[in-house]
């Protein structure tokens, strides 16, 4: 009776082993599995961060943030280069307040009952800017240079303009 007793329990142990073996085998290869996927996931997120890192370099080529020749200008001047690219862009943004319809650099009228406004401004370098402007229907952009006085006034000057055309 005994000896039947340990088959008994030996055959149990066996049988709860092999459970256990084959439970932890569905378990790990469910791991693997999705260790393999996880990892193919980052793979491709890793590759696409690539890409829009190297397509935001090739955007932001031309600007003054990454020009070192322009910012090498501005501090062989003694001008603080952030102060003067902040400088900049709000004398631009400023000309945004003005009276009658005629904007001081833009040299179109707004065909709407709202002014035309300069919306987005990228320095180029420390010569250029490029810059669009809008009455809220109509869209143009600019191109103006610039330069600083002996009084360390900036001086705005318009070289080139176009308007879309409206469509529709």
């Amino acid at each position: 009776m005994r000896s039947r007793v340990f088959m008994y329990l030996f055959i149990f142990s066996v049988l709860i082993i092999i459970f256990q073996y084959v439970n932890s085998k569905n378990i790990i290869d469910k791991y693997e599995k999705d260790i393999k996927t996880f990892k193919a996931k980052i793979e491709t997120q890793e590759k696409s961060v690539a890409d829009l890192e190297e397509q935001n370099f090739e955007l932001n080529y031309f600007n003054i943030d990454r020009n070192d020749n322009a910012l090498d200008y501005f501090i062989a001047q003694g001008y603080d280069a952030d102060e003067l690219i902040t400088a900049i862009t709000e004398g631009l943004y400023n000309m945004n307040d003005y009276e009658g319809e005629d904007h001081p650099i833009v040299p179109f009228v707004s065909m709407t009952n709202s002014k035309l406004l300069i919306n987005k401004i990228r320095i180029v370098n420390h010569r250029w800017i490029l810059a669009n402007f809008t009455d809220g229907e109509h869209w143009g952009e600019i191109f103006v240079t610039y330069e600083i006085d002996e009084n360390n006034n900036l001086k705005y000057k318009l070289a080139e303009y176009f308007m879309y055309p409206k469509l529709g």
